[in-house]
């Protein structure tokens, strides 16, 4: 991991005459920001990588089609910002508010969340190999065709979300986590282990999806139900 000696650290000051595009063309060193807000920004097209931000805030900021490969976000505020389009491959947002985010044709490859606020995001065309998620709230957000085949999705919410087309097989839920009144058509649950997640409010619009998944009594009976089915 690298100290606060292998980055440039950028103060106000720094950004009195000259932007953080500006700032980032000039130095060698990734760029690590803390406490700097960022809001309303347009830093798109931006090359940042490697950067570290800590305590920004960067809410409604844009960085369609930057550069944030290996960059780590940690305790950000960035609501509503923009993403799309962007290469984040390798990157890391812990304990961020990213509620209502774009990250539509981004490239979010072995990008890592955890702790995250991500209530209305939408990952719509995403290239999202080895994407994951870890005790993070993703409810209402769109998150149709992403894979997470043989995730283990520790403490997830997925209420409400667009999971169509959404891979799970051989997917396991652990220390709870939600897919209430999630959209699940054409997903796939195939061999997952929804036993710790609530599915309160599912429909079972495809017996087929969830050939040989694992789920609970009481959980069978709320599936049932959403068919009209009553359990004695």
């Amino acid at each position: 991991m690298l100290t606060q000696n292998d980055y440039f650290n950028v103060g106000p000051e720094d950004l009195e005459d000259q932007t953080l595009t500006q700032l980032a063309e000039l130095q060698s060193l990734p760029l690590r920001c803390v406490g700097i807000d960022f809001s309303d920004q347009d830093l798109s097209r931006v090359s940042l990588t490697g950067a570290l931000f800590e305590r920004c805030i960067l809410a409604d900021a844009d960085f369609t089609s930057a550069n944030l490969t290996n960059t780590r976000w940690v305790s950000c505020r960035a609501g509503e910002a923009n993403f799309r389009s962007a290469i984040l491959t390798d990157a890391r947002f812990e304990r961020c508010d990213l509620n209502n985010t774009k990250w539509q044709r981004s490239k979010v490859a072995h990008v890592c969340f955890e702790g995250c606020k991500l209530t209305g995001a939408n990952f719509g065309d995403t290239s999202a190999l080895g994407l994951t998620f870890r005790d993070c709230l993703l409810n209402s957000a769109m998150l149709s065709g992403v894979s997470f085949y043989k995730s283990e999705l520790h403490k997830i919410d997925f209420s409400d979300a667009d999971l169509t087309y959404c891979d799970f097989r051989k997917a396991v839920f652990v220390e709870g986590g939600s897919l209430s009144m999630a959209r699940v058509n054409n997903a796939r649950f195939d061999d997952a282990d929804l036993r710790e997640a609530s599915l309160q409010g599912l429909r079972l619009v495809d017996a087929k999806l969830f050939k040989g998944a694992i789920i609970s009594r009481s959980q069978a009976g709320i599936l049932l139900a959403g068919l009209g089915l009553t359990v004695l």
